[in-house]
């Protein structure tokens, strides 16, 4: 019993007073890795978040403005044709209006232009005022004005000026300024934007070539509005022969111009 009692109080001896400074050691050890991997963590994060909602860098890069224009004749024609009628009542006027404006709508139509193209823009009545030296006022009589819009289209171009004296004979007194235009004008633009893509292109390769850089890809496209036809106005309210019995005018057409303008930018190296 004595030799077992003396085996193990050998093997429990206790580590001794130089075992601390290993644990603090190792503890120490163990923060500094746990702060070390933070920092790396956080900055990981801020690098991530720099891009968040953001496209991605961009390098090198210029930007080129191209133009595109074209020439065109206008394949519609629009006109006002209006009727003023006054009279002491309005049942007078009325009728004396209907009457003027049926005739010119039909004369419309004798000339070729289709009842789709023919639309009552306006109708008003107004009363007409007399005011005495008391400075009341009394109505005197009425006035009735009605508008027609027509729309001339291509086959019907050599005809405007027969159109606008038919008018003026039938009774409208009142006729609004001629305008050309087109029947589609976004055909028009489409050529006009492909005319202004070449002119930005041929830009960039003189650019480019100046500086000695190259052109990687393009990294952002900028169309401005095109700029609508032309429109050409006349004035019509004189020399029509209003009442009846004028010269028909000679009315030319000529050309519109159609613009349309875009920006390109290149990422360049």
């Amino acid at each position: 019993m004595n030799e077992e009692n003396r085996e193990l109080n050998v093997n429990f001896t206790p580590l001794g007073k130089n075992f601390k400074p290993v644990i603090g050691g190792l503890m120490i050890l163990l923060l500094a890795s746990v702060i070390t991997f933070m920092i790396f963590a956080i900055q990981n994060e801020y690098r991530q978040g720099r891009y968040i909602g953001q496209d991605v860098e961009r390098k090198n890069s210029i930007s080129v403005s191209g133009e595109g224009k074209i020439q065109a004749k206008p394949d519609i024609g629009l006109i006002n044709l209006g009727v003023i009628s006054e009279a002491p009542n309005v049942a007078t006027a009325q009728k004396d209006n209907t009457e003027k404006m049926n005739k010119i709508t039909q004369a419309m139509k004798d000339l070729g232009v289709e009842e789709k193209d023919l639309k009552t823009t306006n109708y008003n009545i107004y009363p007409k005022h007399q005011y005495t030296t008391s400075g009341r006022s009394n109505i005197i009589g009425y006035e009735v004005n009605q508008t027609l819009e027509v729309k001339i289209r291509e086959n019907l171009m050599s005809k405007i000026g027969d159109i606008l004296s038919k008018a003026a004979e039938l009774g409208a007194n009142q006729i609004g300024s001629l305008s050309f235009t087109f029947d589609d004008p976004e055909a028009l633009k489409t050529q006009a934007r492909k005319k202004a893509i070449e002119n930005a292109k041929e830009k960039a390769k003189v650019l480019t070539d100046d500086l000695g850089v190259k052109i990687v890809r393009i990294i952002n496209f900028i169309e401005t509005a095109s700029q609508p036809p032309t429109l050409y106005d006349y004035a019509l309210k004189e020399g029509l022969g209003m009442g009846g019995g004028g010269t028909t005018p000679d009315i030319q057409t000529g050309e519109n111009e159609i613009a349309a303008y875009i920006t390109i930018e290149y990422e360049i190296q």
